[in-house]
């Protein structure tokens, strides 16, 4: 079980339903009603769902390889600013250049995909974020992170560094009443 996943309060039977206040606050957060969440895999600090763990195929029977989706929605801006000013391209040159971390992100790959797989697997190697070459998205990293915990995703726990305390302006959204 993922590091902070909350099985028993976010899910309420096996089809994995989330408790509606989760379902409400992480509408809120995306702006649109969330689509294939199994359950809730990482809570901020404030209470509030920030990762979501989704079905590898949405309810229209679409593969969605996605397993944690990052919902917080200061975190997603802030990521979108790293991303802006081409973190994913310095990232993906040290690849080429440590061996070290790129055997890391091999097994944050191989991590992702044994557990995407023991849900449904989807027949494919793909994961997100561009794993294992390449680093495509910091917002798949960084909710990778928060949902297996320290050590697991290089680029994900080194993002998370480097934004420092992002929780502390208090909730991105109203918490659902």
């Amino acid at each position: 079980m993922p590091q902070n996943a909350v099985p028993d309060g976010a899910l309420s039977d096996e089809r994995g339903s989330v408790d509606p206040a989760d379902e409400a606050a992480v509408a809120a957060q995306l702006g649109r009603s969330p689509r294939g969440v199994r359950a809730i895999a990482h809570r901020c600090p404030c209470g509030l769902p920030s990762v979501v763990q989704t079905a590898p195929r949405l309810p229209d029977g679409t593969p969605f390889p996605t397993l944690y989706y990052l919902t917080c929605a200061r975190l997603n801006s802030r990521l979108g600013g790293l991303e802006a000013d081409g973190r994913m391209r310095e990232m993906t040159e040290r690849l080429a250049t440590d061996p070290d971390l790129a055997e890391a992100y091999r097994r944050a790959h191989e991590s992702y995909l044994a557990e995407r797989d023991a849900i449904e697997p989807l027949g494919t190697q793909v994961t997100a974020g561009g794993m294992p070459d390449r680093v495509k998205c910091l917002h798949v990293h960084v909710a990778h992170a928060l949902a297996a915990g320290p050590g697991v995703n290089p680029f994900g726990d080194e993002t998370l560094a480097e934004l420092g305390d992002w929780w502390t302006a208090g909730p991105c959204v109203p918490p659902p009443t």
